[in-house]
């Protein structure tokens, strides 16, 4: 063999070598597939599993006391696939409506409409009541009406609403499971499912157990209250960084008045704080009717039910606008009419209802508060709005 020959074949072995490596490597490897394809192509930045929003580990102040968890403890997980849930409207029947539509966060997830729509270019029986800080009150109940005996329950409750999101089962329209079977086909909860449990699988006590944590995740704390009453011992003392105007609506809203035998008030202040009670703001359980008295819409007849009312933190928003319409019959237009209601309460025929704190010694109250009086406690309502909570992606649309 001559040294050309030699060296000939010794280039065709390493050849042979070079393409046999390289198929085995061709079969070897693994193709690697993302598992989070679709939640990147329906999400795009908005969410990364890898790098998810702080839901779990909020800062709340110090002197906030009330939480109504229970057991359903928020993670970043779970609350994130409750934001998909909460802003999808593959949750309505004909894809048309969310839990977003009617709840949205530029009126601090409330809707300024008096009814707010339904599937099917309908309405619902009420306007939707405001989400913030769900968490941190005493009642646990939601609805106006308290039907929903927790937050979990009340989260599926309008899914399966004939008139809001429609998966009622009735007339004809496709029920709970259905809605199920519908999500369990999208890719995206696929890969949401998967990484939150661990496994595709689509049940309603899933929706309910991510949806409360979401809505239990938003939370509001910045506001000029807040920043005072951070710098004092108690809600009583005055806050530095308040107004003498917004001081003294302050007073009155804590301190309980005194009322003569006729229901008079001879003393004291408004006594808001019996049922919404500082430094959370949130609704006593134990409150009765409150002296509105509307139509129940859409149909007819009148509403003297005991009713649920949100927290009053971010009633208005932060140019101090009402965030829709007040009070469960949406009949009130504005915190200056609202204060005016409670300074005068009629005792109306049939209305068995009434709070005890609203008929003092039997008569409707009348806290004869001057006009200068009202006006504080409509500045000192102000001063609970926030910032944040109108603009904090985490609980914007993802989609």
């Amino acid at each position: 063999m001559t040294k050309v020959q030699y060296l000939f074949g010794l280039i065709i072995s390493l050849v042979i070598i070079i393409a046999s490596c390289s198929k085995n490597d061709s079969t070897t490897t693994p193709v690697l597939t993302d598992p989070y394809a679709a939640i990147k192509a329906a999400f795009r930045t908005n969410i990364d599993p890898a790098n998810l929003a702080n839901y779990a580990n909020q800062v709340k102040p110090v002197y906030i006391n009330k939480d109504n968890t229970g057991p359903n403890n928020i993670t970043d997980a779970k609350a994130t696939l409750g934001r998909v849930l909460f802003y999808d409207k593959n949750l309505s029947f004909d894809n048309t409506i969310a839990c977003g539509s009617c709840h949205k966060q530029q009126f601090a997830f409330s809707d300024t409409a008096i009814s707010s729509g339904g599937v099917a270019g309908g309405l619902t029986a009420r306007h939707s009541m405001r989400l913030i800080n769900g968490r941190f009150a005493v009642e646990r109940k939601f609805f106006w009406d308290e039907r929903a005996a927790t937050l979990e329950q009340q989260t599926t409750t309008p899914v399966k609403d004939h008139a809001e999101m429609g998966f009622s089962g009735q007339s004809g329209r496709p029920d709970i499971n259905n809605l199920l079977a519908k999500l369990q086909a999208i890719g995206y909860y696929n890969e949401l499912f998967k990484f939150v449990y661990g496994d595709i699988t689509v049940t309603e006590a899933r929706l309910q157990e991510c949806m409360a944590q979401f809505v239990r995740s938003i939370q509001s704390f910045d506001s000029k209250y807040d920043a005072g009453r951070s710098v004092v011992p108690n809600d009583m003392q005055n806050f530095p960084n308040f107004t003498a105007q917004e001081n003294l609506g302050k007073q009155l809203f804590l301190t309980p008045p005194v009322f003569d035998p006729g229901g008079n008030r001879i003393g004291g202040g408004a006594g808001c704080n019996g049922c919404h009670n500082a430094p959370e703001f949130d609704i006593d359980p134990n409150t009765g009717n409150n002296g509105i008295i509307g139509r129940i819409f859409p149909g007819v007849g009148i509403d003297i039910t005991v009713t649920r009312a949100p927290s009053l933190r971010d009633v208005v928003n932060t140019a101090g606008i009402e965030n829709g319409p007040l009070m469960h019959t949406a009949n009130l237009a504005t915190l200056q009419v609202a204060v005016g209601h409670y300074n005068t309460i009629n005792l109306a025929p049939g209305n068995t209802n009434l709070d005890p704190r609203l008929r003092p010694n039997g008569q409707g109250q009348k806290l004869n508060l001057t006009g200068a009086e009202q006006s504080a406690l409509v500045a000192f309502l102000q001063t609970l709005s926030g910032t944040n909570v109108y603009a904090d992606r985490k609980w914007g649309s993802p989609f």
